[in-house]
């Protein structure tokens, strides 16, 4: 009897109306997310001047989102592989616009920090957006259509300055988080047609569902399913993992072992697909992805908010005036909205060198740039000059983030993806959290010569982490 798996029928099928749906209803969860993490460039700020907080309550408004961020990855990704990649993106969603709206209405300052520390949680199952449209994708097109869905992450980052820069100048900054809050609430009537992952209901052993989504997939595409039965081959997924993860030749793997591992993953939750993540099969490759996720977030959040900094900092470290931003200063919009620009680029070439150079050579390549970019600032720099510097650097880490957003869902095994992704992400988020005591308190006590030197010793490091990946997933079929 003839069989076929999901690769070869996602192969066999193509990239067609199917997919472009599943891009669409995730990329505007990646909207959504985009915007809510580009706020914090504006909500510091604006709270700053209303209520009068200090530089280290204005960083901490910006830390407790990616505090939360952090729970987030990881309870979402959990969710995600226990109980499916529909249920985890149906209450992120929830949480997310929930609790975005509600913060609007805060009273003050501390239940301010508190209302966003539970949007950063909602805000953390972002990741699971990225796993499931790819779940959906042939091999032969991922790295393409990745890129293509960092648009959406792009779109929403100039959204919100376009949005803060009308709405603040007409309204004032709870107009401005509600608004915020709105798009993701666009998801919530769609979710009843959304399909689950076919690989996810076939580590389930759920082959029957599996086959009726390809089902769903073949009919909108038009285009007819390799002949035979849905199979889900583990012992492949196994020993692909295990050449892909580790040096074989140093550290020799036993096939079986691997599919105990996984195989307990899957029956025993949270704890043993933990233990399968930092098993000696995949434990270098988990411990590179969680520093270079916490390089590219340190530095990508660390760009967003030194947007709204640096040329400040110029100016008052320089003149010796106290640090002063008001509300009508509408250069924080317009420096912010130039920069967030940065990223199309940045998509564009992180496109091209992927299909090049493949993955790892691209990130460390856009890693080592945006160190470059960065260097000049060690020295105060006329605003224009700052603007063009940031603008390079943005984009170079935009690219970087992507293309690790490509390779770690491509490097672990289906029965473990979701949470895999989502402790590295996770473990990304502890960058951000400690990146606005770097972006804001370090400009703000006119240190910016050592908060420089900080990102871009950080950029080399993840830069040199990048290069000892173990392995190369461009055109590698999808565990």
């Amino acid at each position: 009897m003839e069989t076929y798996t999901t690769d070869k029928a996602l192969t066999t099928m193509g990239f067609g109306k199917f997919q472009a749906l599943v891009l669409a209803y995730a990329g505007v969860g990646w909207v959504a997310e985009s915007m809510e993490l580009m706020l914090l460039s504006f909500v510091g700020p604006l709270v700053r001047g209303e209520w009068e907080i200090s530089a280290q309550d204005e960083s901490l408004l910006s830390s407790v989102v990616f505090c939360g961020m952090l729970i987030g990855s990881c309870s979402w990704g959990l969710v995600s592989d226990k109980y499916g990649r529909r249920t985890a993106l149906l209450f992120s969603t929830l949480f997310t616009t929930g609790m975005g709206f509600i913060s609007a209405f805060s009273p003050n300052y501390l239940c301010l920090m508190a209302l966003r520390f539970l949007v950063g949680v909602g805000v953390g199952g972002g990741h699971v957006f990225a796993s499931w449209f790819l779940e959906f994708v042939p091999a032969q097109n991922r790295g393409t259509w990745m890129v293509i869905f960092s648009f959406f992450w792009t779109l929403g980052t100039v959204l919100e300055a376009s949005l803060a820069w009308v709405v603040i100048s007409a309204l004032s900054w709870r107009w401005l988080l509600a608004l915020t809050a709105l798009p993701i609430f666009l998801l919530l009537p769609f979710f009843g047609i959304t399909p689950e992952s076919p690989r996810y209901l076939c580590a389930q052993n759920r082959m029957s569902d599996a086959t009726l989504v390809l089902g769903r997939i073949s009919m909108t595409n038009q285009a007819a399913l390799p002949p035979g039965i849905l199979i889900y081959n583990r012992e492949r997924e196994v020993d692909h993992s295990a050449l892909a993860c580790e040096i074989d030749h140093l550290v020799p793997v036993r096939e079986k072992d691997c599919t105990d591992d996984i195989a307990k993953s899957s029956k025993s939750g949270s704890v043993s697909a933990l233990r399968s993540l930092l098993s000696r099969n995949l434990r270098r490759t988990t411990f590179l992805l969680w520093f270079v996720f916490f390089a590219n977030s340190f530095a990508y959040y660390g760009l967003v908010l030194l947007t709204s900094q640096l040329s400040d900092a110029n100016r008052s470290c320089v003149s010796g005036m106290r640090y002063v931003r008001t509300e009508q200063d509408a250069s924080l919009y317009m420096d912010t909205f130039v920069t967030s620009l940065a990223e199309i680029p940045g998509l564009i070439v992180s496109a091209v060198l992927v299909e090049r150079f493949g993955q790892k050579a691209t990130m460390w390549c856009l890693l080592l740039t945006c160190c470059g970019f960065l260097g000049p600032l060690v020295l105060h720099q006329s605003e224009l000059w700052t603007t063009g510097l940031l603008f390079g650097a943005r984009a170079c880490a935009m690219g970087s983030s992507i293309v690790l957003c490509l390779y770690a869902p491509e490097v672990y095994p289906t029965s473990v993806r979701s949470t895999g992704v989502g402790l590295a992400t996770a473990v990304g988020k502890i960058g951000g959290i400690v990146c606005p005591l770097v972006a804001v308190g370090m400009l703000r006590s006119c240190h910016q010569m050592e908060a420089i030197v900080v990102f871009g010793v950080v950029l080399c490091l993840a830069a040199i982490a990048c290069m000892l990946f173990p392995v190369e997933t461009k055109g590698r079929d999808m565990n």
